[in-house]
């Protein structure tokens, strides 16, 4: 599903030119937040049905750069009225996926995505661009899972089930509860998740995305072919 690059390949990378992003000082640095919403958290059976994502820098939402996109689709829906609540009337009125993703890899570009489990969302990603015959794009990613888990570890914290759930690495996090099971909401939901751990793991404005190498919550992704 893409490629993963590891972590010794990552540093060669970053000693280089390519992997520029993670040498900015933070409050210089673009993230952009991403959620898809899913029929199945399976790669090879999972369609997407909505898109969100948002835009950041410097500890600061850019609430302006918000983006919401049911998707058309006649997809076997799994659980996702239940979850979701979006139904097969709601998702026909749905745009169609080549073009919300065209949006999002122009959105990508220059930015630092951040997810909460970024290997399913990427996985998937790269399914649709090699669908669509897309044009090749490597990406930087933050994965706020990741982090969670490198903390949780760090302490010597058995992981709880569900214990690296969007809601509760927030609320360990003494993020405020936040509106669930929507793109747009998650992706803004992961984006603070973000902001509050970079506090938490020492990264000032001044520090760049490179001192988090270590936590194994960084990585760089080839989407498409």
């Amino acid at each position: 599903y893409g490629v993963v690059w590891s972590l010794n390949l990552l540093w060669r990378k970053l000693c280089g030119n390519d992997l520029h992003l993670l040498n900015i000082a933070s409050a210089n640095l673009d993230l952009l937040a991403v959620d898809l919403e899913l029929t199945s958290l399976q790669v090879e059976d999972a369609e997407i049905t909505s898109i969100g994502w948002v835009a950041g820098k410097a500890n600061s939402v850019i609430l302006d750069s918000s983006y919401y996109r049911l998707i058309k689709s006649d997809a076997q829906l799994g659980q996702s009225p239940i979850i979701h609540g979006l139904t097969p009337d709601l998702l026909n009125k749905g745009e169609g996926l080549n073009d919300v993703v065209e949006a999002l890899r122009s959105a990508m570009l220059n930015h630092v995505l951040v997810f909460h489990n970024a290997m399913l969302d990427l996985a998937v990603l790269n399914k649709i661009f090699v669908r669509y015959r897309l044009p090749k794009i490597e990406v930087v990613y933050f994965d706020t899972l990741k982090l969670a888990l490198y903390l949780l570890e760090k302490r010597h914290t058995l992981v709880p089930q569900r214990g690296v759930s969007l809601s509760r690495c927030r609320a360990r996090a003494g993020l405020p509860k936040a509106p669930a099971h929507n793109a747009l909401d998650d992706a803004l939901a992961t984006l603070e998740l973000c902001f509050a751990q970079q506090h938490e793991m020492g990264l000032t404005k001044e520090h760049a995305f490179n001192r988090l190498i270590h936590t194994h919550a960084i990585g760089w992704f080839t989407l498409g072919k």
